[in-house]
């Protein structure tokens, strides 16, 4: 008889995930395992076929050959398949199985993991100058150091952590579950391993105080709000002399009295004058490199945007430069005196009462436009 498929034996698709493979072989490992079923013969072999069928399919390199060749990849003593099978007589063997599916709760001893700090963040507002050009600021940032005295061990001077008597060092006790074994963090010393009887005073049995450090954060110019810089190992220490986290800058553009931001480009708005609108001319225009001279052409409308080149922001990924925009509004003069007001309203009269068509075409399309809306009401 051939040999079953091993995604049906644990009752897979071919598309399974590592989880899912996982959590196929831990469910069906725990309802065939000899253990479970003493004397029973049929139980052993379908927790053989499980096993064997685990191996190959969590296994990247021998899935692919079983998926492309079948079970003719392992034949002729191909990666030595026939040494994955064993008798499994006590929990022991079961904790073994199930090291890589449950992590530390099953098994044997283990020392007490090593963990990496936690990551930090710091929320830094910056200017939109200093955003575009890159800067390097200074930050003071909670940390902890080791205790001064009692280099870091938590004991008072001239005393040391003694061992656990619960654990006896390990950290870890192993509490009988039926047929396997627990293995739960140590009530007593919280998987240190160690008691300390007198604590130190200065860091009340920590081995590290609290304190404060002064980091310098080079601002790379282009930075937008919401992007993060990290700091390698600048976060909180880790535990059991495992790495440091990390520390990222949160970057928030303050807001600024001029110029918006779009991406890469910088707007702003330009007021001018009725008459450098209607005759045009030369203003000059503020930009974050000081100021530059714009064109006004004649007969410009308000709200026409204008295009400064390479005046805007460099991208901080690929370096391309932005463009600044300035949206020029038309001003209306106010305070005006006598002369003024004259002067306009001969301006006006010139105009066939603001409504002429050669020169306020908008407004000549506007007003027509509003005829035929109520004309093709009274029809």
């Amino acid at each position: 008889m051939g040999k079953k498929d091993y995604y049906q034996i644990l009752g897979l698709s071919k598309s399974a995930e590592d989880r899912e493979i996982k959590k196929a072989y831990k469910r069906l490992a725990m309802k065939y395992h000899p253990d479970r079923n003493q004397g029973n013969k049929n139980a052993e072999n379908t927790f053989k076929e499980i096993k064997e069928a685990y191996e190959i399919l969590i296994n990247e390199e021998k899935r692919n050959a079983y998926d492309q060749y079948g079970h003719a990849a392992f034949e002729n003593g191909n990666h030595n398949q026939n040494n994955s099978y064993s008798t499994f007589s006590g929990s022991a063997d079961f904790g073994d199985i199930f090291g890589d599916v449950f992590g530390d709760i099953f098994g044997g001893n283990r020392r007490q993991r090593a963990q990496k700090g936690a990551d930090l963040c710091y929320n830094m507002h910056i200017s939109l100058e200093e955003a575009v050009k890159g800067t390097i600021k200074e930050i003071r940032i909670p940390t902890f150091k080791k205790c001064q005295i009692c280099y870091g061990t938590g004991a008072k001077s001239g005393t040391k952590p003694s061992n656990c008597s619960t654990c006896h060092g390990r950290g870890q006790i192993h509490i009988r579950k039926g047929f396997f074994t627990v293995q739960q963090s140590c009530p007593t010393c919280h998987e240190k391993g160690t008691i300390i009887k007198d604590p130190c005073r200065t860091c009340q049995g920590q081995g590290r105080t609290k304190t404060h450090k002064t980091l310098s954060v080079k601002i790379p110019p282009g930075v937008d709000t919401n992007d993060r810089i990290r700091l390698n190992n600048e976060g909180e220490a880790g535990i059991n002399g495992s790495q440091s986290g990390d520390l990222y800058v949160q970057i928030t553009v303050n807001k600024h009295p001029i110029f918006e931001r779009e991406e890469n480009d910088l707007y702003c708005e330009v007021p001018i004058n009725f008459t450098m609108a209607a005759l045009g001319g030369e203003i000059e225009v503020p930009t974050l490199d000081g100021r530059v001279k714009l064109k006004i052409p004649s007969e410009t409308q308000s709200g026409k945007l204008f295009r400064i080149r390479l005046r805007g922001v460099k991208s901080v990924q690929n370096r391309k430069q932005g463009d600044l925009l300035c949206r020029v509004v038309v001003e209306t003069p106010v305070n005006l005196n006598e002369q003024q007001k004259y002067l306009l309203n001969e301006l006006g009269q010139s105009f066939n009462g603001f409504r002429g068509e050669k020169n306020t075409p908008r407004s000549k399309r506007f007003f027509d436009g509003v005829k035929r809306f109520f004309d093709d009401l009274t029809k």
